[in-house]
């Protein structure tokens, strides 16, 4: 459910609203009852809310709500759009709680909304978001984010670093291991064909060195190394391109070189559904990709959107992924 003082309850009503979702899925929500409760007017929906305790419990029918009900929240405390320790401690044993029925295999996948870190900091919840969180308690090491949007797919070679520090990472090396990974990623999801393109760093690729040298020194040469073990790779292909290629599927996916290359290509193609999966996790997780919208939460006003996707896409992967 998120964080309970954010948009997560009302997005999650508004999209377990619609029927579509039942008919790809088996919607079971983790959270508060009471707190969903709450934001049936909001939403305008109407809809029963059915706590339970276990999955096995649950009805899966339209018109219901099933949650797996944590009585770990004062509603009549919370105060909407505002950092309250009660609403980070929560919201992390929500997912704490989603991560043990994944690990039980009571669920297939799990499609996450927004957290918010300073919450989580009032909390003493000792992680900064759902990455770290997800790392830990399944003890994975360095988890691989995909961003999902229509028919494009990007994977991101650096994180949260600045541009100089993310440069400074862009070694053969890590290009050739992060294509690798990459290509586990899409097996593990179903995907037969696997073609990848690497972005360019530098304006044209850097013009055989013209405008840089890192494409010739550290990008080519990691292409070439993870060519050599068979994986279906080309590059580096001008940033200013490379993304309208895959979107009009000429490259199942695209390794962007640092966090805005990517994210810029993904949120413009289109910010409501684009959808962020986790890779590399013992389980399948999507998620929405955008924060808790602090400002308007609780006024019934935030698009339900991108949580429709982050479900629909968590079912479409999930009878496809392979654990082991």
């Amino acid at each position: 459910m998120g964080d309970p003082a954010g948009i997560g309850p009302e997005i999650t009503v508004g999209a377990l609203n619609k029927k579509e979702l039942y008919d790809v899925a088996n919607p079971v929500v983790i959270g508060h009852g009471d707190m969903l409760e709450k934001m049936l007017p909001v939403m305008k929906a109407d809809l029963t809310i059915n706590r339970i305790t276990t999955v096995d419990e649950a009805m899966f029918e339209y018109g219901t709500i099933d949650v797996i009900h944590l009585d770990n929240l004062n509603v009549a405390e919370v105060k909407m759009g505002t950092v309250q320790a009660q609403c980070g401690k929560a919201a992390f044993e929500y997912i704490r709680h989603a991560v043990q029925l994944a690990n039980d295999k009571k669920v297939d996948a799990l499609a996450t909304t927004p957290i918010n870190k300073e919450s989580l900091k009032a909390a003493e919840v000792p992680y900064i978001g759902h990455t770290e969180m997800l790392a830990d308690l399944t003890k994975t090491e360095d988890p691989l984010t995909m961003f999902e949007v229509h028919s494009m797919r990007i994977f991101f070679l650096t994180r949260h670093l600045s541009l100089k520090d993310a440069i400074d990472q862009m070694t053969k090396e890590r290009v050739h291991d992060y294509l690798l990974r990459c290509d586990k990623a899409l097996e593990k999801l179903g995907v037969k064909e696997r073609r990848f393109a690497v972005a360019g760093l530098n304006p044209h690729s850097g013009e055989n060195g013209l405008f840089g040298r890192e494409e010739m020194d550290e990008i080519t040469p990691g292409i070439e190394l993870a060519k050599k073990d068979g994986i279906n790779a080309v590059g580096p292909v001008p940033a200013d391109s490379v993304f309208h290629h895959a979107l009009n599927g000429r490259y199942d996916a695209v390794l962007s070189l640092y966090h805005d290359q990517g994210h810029i290509a993904a949120k413009m193609t289109d910010f409501e559904r684009t959808i962020s999966i986790t890779n590399g996790l013992p389980f399948l997780r999507t998620s929405v990709d955008h924060g808790t919208a602090f400002d308007i939460a609780g006024k019934g006003i935030a698009s339900t959107v991108s949580m429709e996707e982050c479900i629909k896409l968590a079912a479409k992967y999930a009878p496809h992924f392979v654990t082991a």
